[in-house]
């Protein structure tokens, strides 16, 4: 399928559901009403940054949403293993064009990923199965060779070829959505000097709310058998040394920086955890990162920095109380995760409404907003990771855009900027320590290289240009909740 350039249809995108925004930047809150009075948090000073926000989708790799970006380092083939006659060979193959909507899952734990990168050929993503680890699924073959036609993501590339797109984000570790999160919130997940956590509790919920469980372990040295399965309960309380353990919003603490972290109320394995009303005590499920740390789950910022439901994040931007640093976690619904049942594909305009909301208020002027997808998702990616020493080295390739008023201008036509400065997750929260000058946790932020080289704070700053979408803030206000079982991934 030939494709039209990426102004062309997304304009005519726009044009087709009767929307406005293929030009001219916001000057208005949606409904009137001046913009809120930002709100005073500490800063170091050094940088014009007072807000950053973390948007956290799901399972994609960098060639399922951004194949042949203009500009960018995608593919339109890839390198598959088959056998024939008795012995394995590599054939290249065409990605195929597909909706966001994909009919299965696909086994992306740690095994997965060795499979797939296949000591760095990265040809055997089609040998892996479908549904999730330790089940015996039909092999994937030609069906993750495949990309998302940019029609069906209009806003994603809105942002890229308006903002900046990273084509050289990695995971922290090849390994599931468990692992992803606890590395956007730690940069690492080992627990004591011997042994890091991978792949994901074989109980769910994820963390201090499951009924029993083991973690799995890895070693140093990249080998986990026998430790599958055979780790602490995922609550830091049953870790070797909960102190050891430390995450970013210990350090933000300490120096009086706010933070909230916004996730969908969880239903699905424990209904008496939380009912429609989503009290504060109620199951931080799978994806909340925070529900591995026990002196949150059990402390006074449990349902105060750690807020549910993740709609909540509209009323603290309208009502003037955006934190300083915030995580966003989608429902199931709006997460672009493949295989869901309810068939959904509100992923991008989830986003673009968390961002509109964020762009047409003064926050615009102080804030950095970075979208990303937590891992690969079992999906062909051409660009082997980096044999990093530690724990299993770097996992694959990710989509990470960045908006902000001073994300550096770009050889992109709408002024886009493309950067291929490797980063991992510690990338994340290096930014963050350094803007609030918070010192480091240890991990690899000490290593990786900030996202701040794609920012030029001395530069004019960029006017917010409303992203047009499907569905609007309104929606997702009204969106009826969904049990929250995730991704069994």
């Amino acid at each position: 399928m030939r494709r039209l350039a990426p102004h062309l249809w997304i304009c005519g995108l726009v044009a087709g559901i009767g929307l406005s925004g293929c030009g001219g930047a916001a000057s208005s809150l949606p409904g009137g009403g001046a913009p809120p009075l930002q709100q005073k948090t500490p800063s170091s000073g050094s940088t014009p940054i007072q807000h950053v926000v973390f948007i956290v989708q799901e399972n994609r790799s960098f060639d399922n949403l951004f194949a042949d970006f203009p500009g960018a380092d995608g593919a339109t083939r890839g390198r598959m293993k088959v056998k024939y006659q008795g012995k394995y060979h590599d054939i290249w193959v065409p990605l195929q064009a597909h909706a966001l909507v994909n009919g299965f899952d696909i086994q992306h734990c740690h095994t997965a990923f060795l499979t797939d990168y296949d000591n760095g050929k990265m040809d055997g993503f089609g040998q892996v199965s479908r549904g999730a680890c330790g089940t015996q699924g039909k092999p994937a073959g030609k069906a993750v060779y495949q990309y998302v036609e940019p029609s069906q993501i209009a806003p994603y590339w809105f942002i890229a070829n308006e903002w900046g797109l990273a084509d050289h984000m990695f995971q922290n570790q090849g390994s599931g959505s468990f692992i992803a999160h606890q590395d956007l919130i730690r940069g690492g997940s080992r627990i004591n000097t011997r042994y890091s956590l991978v792949d994901n509790p074989n109980v769910m919920p994820w963390g201090c709310d499951a009924g029993g469980g083991h973690t799995s372990l890895i070693t140093l040295k990249g080998k986990y058998l026998p430790y599958v399965q055979k780790g602490p309960f995922p609550c830091t309380n049953k870790f070797p040394s909960s102190s050891y353990y430390e995450v970013i919003s210990d350090l933000l603490d300490k120096a009086g920086v706010s933070w909230h972290y916004y996730s969908p109320c969880f239903k699905g394995y424990n209904p008496n955890n939380c009912d429609q009303s989503c009290p504060a005590l109620c199951s931080g499920g799978i994806l909340n990162a925070f529900d591995v740390i026990a002196r949150v789950r059990y402390g006074a910022e449990w349902g105060t920095n750690v807020s549910m439901p993740e709609t909540n994040l509209f009323t603290d931007i309208s009502s003037g109380n955006l934190a300083a640093v915030s995580w966003v976690i989608p429902s199931d619904a709006n997460s672009d995760h493949p295989g869901e049942g309810c068939g959904c594909d509100t992923g991008p305009s989830w986003v673009a409404s968390i961002v509109n909301a964020i762009g047409q208020t003064n926050y615009w002027n102080s804030s950095v907003i970075v979208v990303l997808w937590d891992d690969w998702g079992g999906f062909y990616d051409h660009v082997a990771p980096d044999e990093s020493p530690g724990w299993g080295g770097n996992g694959f390739r990710i989509p990470m855009l960045v908006l902000s008023p001073y994300v550096k201008i770009g050889a992109g036509s709408k002024g886009g900027y493309v950067s291929s400065t490797p980063y991992s997750y510690g990338s994340l929260l290096r930014y963050v320590e350094d803007n609030w000058n918070l010192g480091r946790l240890g991990t690899s932020d000490s290593t990786a290289n900030s996202i701040s080289d794609m920012l030029d704070y001395t530069q004019k700053q960029r006017g917010f240009t409303t992203i047009p979408s499907q569905h609007s803030i309104e929606y997702f206000k009204r969106q009826k909740a969904t049990p929250q079982h995730g991704d069994p991934e």
